[in-house]
């Protein structure tokens, strides 16, 4: 069982940055994959990032490439994404998941966070 719970979101002005952090409870986080996805409402859940439970392969939307970062530290049992050169259209709530691959699947994953919002003034 993992526990996940999101923070870092807020409201930022275009062309800003955050970082986004996943805290997992329980000993078995370095042997999942960690995910980011994204929603907004009337819209479906997302992909934006993966990475694998090593953090040696990571994989990203095209919609993000170039602008976000995906990584973990085992140690802390965290996950992070870091957003830059940010859009109104990254606007949504971001979740973190765990898998047992790094999948870009939503039905792959076998848990989540509650979700923390994301807001990009123009």
């Amino acid at each position: 069982q993992v526990q996940l719970v999101e923070s870092g979101g807020g409201l930022v002005q275009a062309g800003g940055s955050l970082r986004l952090s996943c805290a997992a409870s329980g000993r078995t986080f370095s042997s999942y994959a960690m995910g980011w996805f994204r929603q907004v409402p009337g819209k479906e859940r997302e992909f934006v990032a993966v990475i694998s439970w090593s953090g040696g392969r990571t994989n990203y939307a095209d919609s993000v490439k170039g602008r976000f970062t995906i990584s973990r530290d085992n140690a802390k049992n965290t996950a992070y994404l870091r957003m830059n050169s940010l859009k109104p259209e990254d606007t949504a709530v971001y979740y973190c998941a765990a898998a047992t691959g790094p999948w870009s699947i939503v039905s792959m994953y076998d848990y989540w966070g509650q979700g923390t919002q994301v807001t990009v003034s123009s």
